[in-house]
């Protein structure tokens, strides 16, 4: 039997593609912190906040969201890991800490980069918490439901950025 997901202890998921085209190609898409839109069915875009232009640690954005159970909503991130050609990482602002991590990573093989995208929930609070408050008896499968829907866009972000090499 599986364990029970809680949000306390922070539940998360990755993906990895190989991907034939080295860190540096795939480097200049995934700092774009647009790319995700062209693939995802719930992240719409982002924009650079406090006059950034580009990623670097503390470079923050707005970033916009739609879910047909959820709605539409925005959020603020921040840049925390900034990596060249290796790791990229963004944390969602919540209450009491990060609502969400999000990041890639890169690491290059014979065969091209194997490329993972990756995602925690919390600890900080999240619109997650307030369906979870709802039915604290369903918090597993809360979880886990989301965590699936977060890593099917994550498998077609990745198969949109190999289909761009």
């Amino acid at each position: 039997m599986s364990k029970e997901l809680r949000y306390s202890e922070s539940p998360s998921t990755e993906v990895s593609r190989t991907i034939p085209a080295s860190p540096e190609v795939l480097w200049v898409l995934l700092s774009d912190i647009n790319l995700p839109a062209r693939f995802s069915t719930e992240f719409k875009g982002a924009e650079w906040l406090d006059g950034a232009s580009a990623p670097a640690v503390g470079a923050r954005f707005r970033g916009t969201n739609e879910h047909s159970h959820i709605g539409n909503w925005s959020s603020e991130s921040t840049i925390t890991v900034f990596e060249p050609q290796q790791h990229i990482e963004w944390q969602v602002d919540g209450g009491g800490g990060p609502a969400a991590t999000w990041g890639f990573r890169l690491e290059a093989t014979t065969d091209g980069t194997v490329v993972t995208q990756y995602c925690t929930l919390g600890p900080g609070r999240s619109g997650l918490n307030a369906a979870i408050e709802n039915r604290p008896d369903k918090e597993h499968k809360i979880i886990a439901y989301r965590l699936e829907e977060h890593a099917a866009n994550m498998e077609r972000n990745l198969e949109g950025i190999a289909s761009l090499i």
